[in-house]
């Protein structure tokens, strides 16, 4: 789940709501339907998360429509990731609550660092606004040493 959040920067509205009709398999790409009007956008899925997605969709129960389930079998709630994140924050000794959100901020944050136009990251995280997409950005500032050479 922390992969499939993390590389398209899907909120965890957009993770648990996932259906496996937006998955496609066999071209490996998925259709990230956005919430808060935001633009929807086709991301590729790297080989590591295709592997672990069919690995998924084998071990699950079949009929399910949605990707994540709860152990009891229902769709995966928003405050169940919370929940589990927030545990594997513990479990890392992070000294720092972790919440979803933090790793949408990630995903810009590293494309940013990756030097991606700032453009291509506003259409990848489906903001309508480019104010939206900046204050997901911040570089590190060792690339200043860049600037002037």
């Amino acid at each position: 789940m922390i992969m499939v959040c993390f590389r398209p920067g899907l909120r965890v509205g957009e993770l648990v709501s996932l259906r496996w009709d937006q998955i496609n398999l066999d071209e490996a790409l998925i259709a990230v339907r956005r919430d808060k009007k935001g633009r929807n956008t086709e991301h590729p899925i790297p080989g590591d998360e295709l592997r672990a997605l069919r690995r998924l969709k084998r071990e699950q129960r079949s009929g399910s429509s949605f990707v994540f389930m709860t152990e009891r079998g229902g769709p995966m709630t928003d405050r169940a990731f919370r929940l589990l994140l927030g545990m594997a924050g513990e479990v890392a000794n992070l000294s720092f609550p972790v919440h979803p959100h933090m790793l949408r901020h990630a995903a810009g944050y590293k494309l940013v660092n990756d030097r991606q136009p700032i453009r291509a990251i506003q259409q990848y995280l489906g903001h309508r606004r480019i104010a939206s997409t900046e204050r997901y950005t911040e570089i590190d500032s060792r690339q200043f040493k860049e600037f002037f050479r």
